[in-house]
């Protein structure tokens, strides 16, 4: 019998392997393997020296990545051979702080299964105790404060361990093995109810919540990353007060529901949006509505698509589980306003929508919103990447030579903070029009830059000389600057997505950027690497007729392209009647070019040709006007206007043809929903054309498709369909939205690439 090999490796795992119960999983490995040595984390990651025969120690570091946590993302295993030390078994050893971190810390999680059976066992200790998690599920980011990731480093530090958790948290063979938000009712968060005034109400915090509900009444609710406003789905009334005292006049409402069967009983559910709607990361998933759904008009008013999701917290799961019925689940702010996530601040900014609170005492950290996805074609298309899927990195083939803040755009703001090649996109900041917000969007920075040890060297901004977030990029004086064209940052998004580094057409749609002419674009066919671009078509300038106001009323937008299509000569239509009186004085305000910039923007088409067809002449949010043309198109319309691509600019006077197209079949009687269908059909088909046309003249084949317009899924499946069937390959987004959501990843990859010679087409 030969002699068995003894030898000694020190193991380093990176990745999201902190907060996931990975320390105890190597344990229970190397137990397993009958190993000696530790593990423990430090701010790289997870580290474990080990002992044993060769043979064994091979199979141990394969099965880190094949067997680990279901939340754990291993990125890389090395390995260094040391001299054995005869060290006899294995044990988990404190966490080491230092310089240099290149920790990952994972997002906040939905329930597990395991806590779920426990929250509803009346035998068990937690039995419906609200903040129930373990080394699988709960808080993770929203309460993080610093790293290496530990208890003392979130903010249920402030809580003590009882001697029941002390003994879950210490056992190897438990599943709360190191899991640092642990806790239970005897030393965990307590829930409590109070009223606007801030008056304890007496009884069992959650009945009473349940009470409220039932009655009418909108109880602002204390989640993972904020606070949420909450009120009965199915009450008309009681959703038009929230609307009102929240001043969100139109925009959909998210809907929360129980559990699947629940959410069937709303919306229809494809197979590939079960996974979305129920995996660990919960986003509010946007679904056809079922014409019979228990919900007010109220919640999405003309919107054949709800927002639905599934209880993600303990408390949810308790709150929706009594009330047995769908609730509104929306960010508790006053509308355009950041989510409340601090007691007081929630106090005094909610006190006048909400008639109580249902809260509790762990604190917020992170103020994180929740996310929104579609599905499109099995995969998901983010709409808003935040809550369950940040602070994950979006990983791409090609490093950072030097570290990277991209400041991202005006709207539906976010952040990027890169090295390595991880790209740090933050959660959903929002508009960056108010100093809340403006306040959210640099202490995001601060954490961040904190958290995983960024201190850029290069800053990356929009062109716009007036974005808050380009004002604030200029300020900075200790950084190389490197300014970035907004559709340009679009496409390199969509590249960077994909892991394609260019060159490919690309096809960014959206409602307005700063050109690198000085004029506002947005209907964009470029050619473009991840270091330049070189715009090879766009779609019509037209005026907008006062500027702002023309996105505020789309009238206006209708009103500059009829006159440019018809100038004098325009036809007896029913919007020129409804704004007769005021045609003459913004017509003659866009021929004049004073306030009435010209923009290529397809958004701004969409608005125009919304407004032609009656569906909205005024908004109360942005893209409202082309979300009303995309809901009321007719689905089994396939047809689509034959507009002509031809001459040296492809997609130019593709617009105006589209609306006389739109003018002819409105006069000759034709349903609008086959108009608005036929727009859509007719415009994707253009794309694909003038694509084709670009690559006769550079041999390209790939097509990116960027900018917030590619969100509208009918247009998507169009052009994705008719490129795929001309010999393309298209490319959409998958990991960051196609809006302004994703630009701050754009201006990042651009940015770094610019550096590189190597990575120019």
């Amino acid at each position: 019998m030969g002699l068995v090999s003894v030898a000694r490796l020190h193991v380093r795992v990176e990745g999201i392997v902190q907060g996931v119960g990975f320390r105890p999983f190597v344990h229970a490995l190397a137990t397993e393997y009958r190993l000696a040595g530790f593990v423990g984390n430090d701010t790289g990651g997870v580290f474990v020296e080990v002992e044993g025969d060769g043979q064994t120690l091979a199979a141990f570091v394969a099965d880190l990545s094949r067997r680990a946590p279901v939340l754990a993302q291993v990125e890389r295993v090395t390995t260094e051979t040391l001299a054995p030390i005869g060290q006899p078994g294995f044990v988990i050893v404190t966490s080491v702080t230092g310089a240099g971190r290149d920790v990952l810390i994972s997002p906040d999680t939905a329930t597990c299964p395991d806590c779920l059976e426990e929250l509803a066992d009346p035998a068990d200790r937690r039995y419906g105790y609200p903040f129930t998690n373990c080394t699988n599920c709960g808080p993770r980011f929203t309460i993080v404060m610093d790293v290496p990731y530990d208890r003392r480093t979130t903010t249920m530090a402030e809580f003590p361990l009882c001697p029941d958790c002390a003994a879950e948290y210490a056992d190897p063979t438990n599943r709360r093995f190191h899991a640092e938000p642990v806790c239970c009712p005897a030393c965990g968060p307590t829930l409590r109810l109070v009223t606007a005034a801030g008056e304890p109400v007496h009884g069992q915090p959650l009945d009473a919540a349940v009470r409220w509900l039932r009655a009418g009444r909108i109880v602002a609710v204390k989640g993972l990353g904020g606070y949420h406003l909450a009120v009965r789905a199915d009450d008309e009334r009681a959703v038009s007060a929230l609307r009102a005292r929240k001043r969100r006049e139109e925009k959909p409402f998210a809907v929360l529901a129980a559990d699947l069967p629940a959410a069937r009983t709303l919306v229809d559910v494809a197979p590939a949006a079960v996974p979305v709607l129920t995996g660990v990361r919960r986003p509010v998933v946007l679904l056809p509505r079922r014409p019979d759904a228990p919900v007010a008009a109220s919640v999405a008013p003309d919107n054949r698509d709800l927002g639905v999701m599934l209880p993600y917290t303990p408390l949810h799961q308790l709150l929706i589980g009594r009330l047995g019925m769908p609730i509104v689940l929306t960010s508790g702010n006053i509308s355009d306003e950041p989510i409340a996530h601090r007691d007081d601040d929630a106090r005094a900014r909610l006190a006048g929508i909400a008639d109580g609170f249902l809260t509790h005492d762990r604190r917020i950290h992170v103020r994180t919103d929740d996310s929104v996805v579609r599905v499109f074609r099995g995969r998901e298309l983010p709409v808003r990447r935040s809550r369950g899927y940040v602070p994950a990195p979006v990983t791409v083939p090609w490093r950072f030579d030097r570290p990277v803040l991209a400041c991202g755009a005006e709207l539906k703001n976010t952040f990027c903070l890169a090295k390595g090649r991880r790209a740090f996109v933050s959660h959903h900041i929002g508009d960056l029009e108010n100093y809340e917000t403006l306040c959210a969007f640099t202490d995001g920075i601060e954490h961040f830059g904190r958290l995983f040890d960024v201190r850029p060297q290069v800053v990356a901004h929009d062109l716009h000389p007036e974005y808050l977030s380009t004002k604030y990029a200029l300020q900075r004086d200790d950084v190389e600057l490197v300014g970035v064209q907004h559709h340009h940052a679009h496409i390199a998004a969509c590249l960077a997505d994909n892991g394609v580094p260019g060159p490919v057409i690309g096809v960014a749609f959206d409602g307005l950027g700063f050109g690198a002419d000085g004029t506002i674009w947005g209907g964009e066919l470029l050619v473009a690497d991840l270091v330049g671009f070189e715009r090879v078509g766009h779609l019509d300038a037209v005026p907008m007729p006062g500027g702002p106001a023309a996105i505020r009323e789309p009238w206006r937008m209708a009103a500059a392209y009829l006159d440019e299509v018809y100038g004098d000569a325009l036809p007896e239509l029913p919007l020129l009647r409804r704004h007769e009186r005021r045609w003459p004085a913004v017509v003659s305000l866009a021929r004049s070019g004073l306030n009435s910039p010209r923009t290529s923007s397809a958004g701004r088409l969409f608005d125009a040709v919304s407004a032609i067809l009656g569906l909205r002449d005024r908004v109360t949010y942005e893209g409202q006007a082309a979300v009303a043309l995309e809901q009321r198109a007719d689905p089994t319309e396939r047809g689509g206007y034959p507009v002509e691509v031809s001459g040296p600019v492809p997609l130019a006077g593709v617009g105006r043809q589209l609306v006389r197209y739109v003018v002819d079949d409105l006069l000759a009687g034709v349903d609008r929903g086959r108009i608005a269908a036929r727009f859509h059909h007719g415009l994707a088909d253009a794309v694909v054309r003038a694509a084709a046309a670009v690559r006769v003249r550079t041999g390209l084949t790939d097509v990116a498709l960027s900018g917030g317009v590619f969100q509208n899924v009918l247009l998507l499946e169009r052009v994705v369909g008719g490129l795929e069937a001309a010999a393309f390959r298209p490319l959409v987004h998958s990991r960051v939205p196609p809006n302004d959501g994703g630009v701050s990843l754009g201006q990042a990859v651009v940015a770094a690439a610019r550096q590189r010679p190597d990575l120019a087409g």
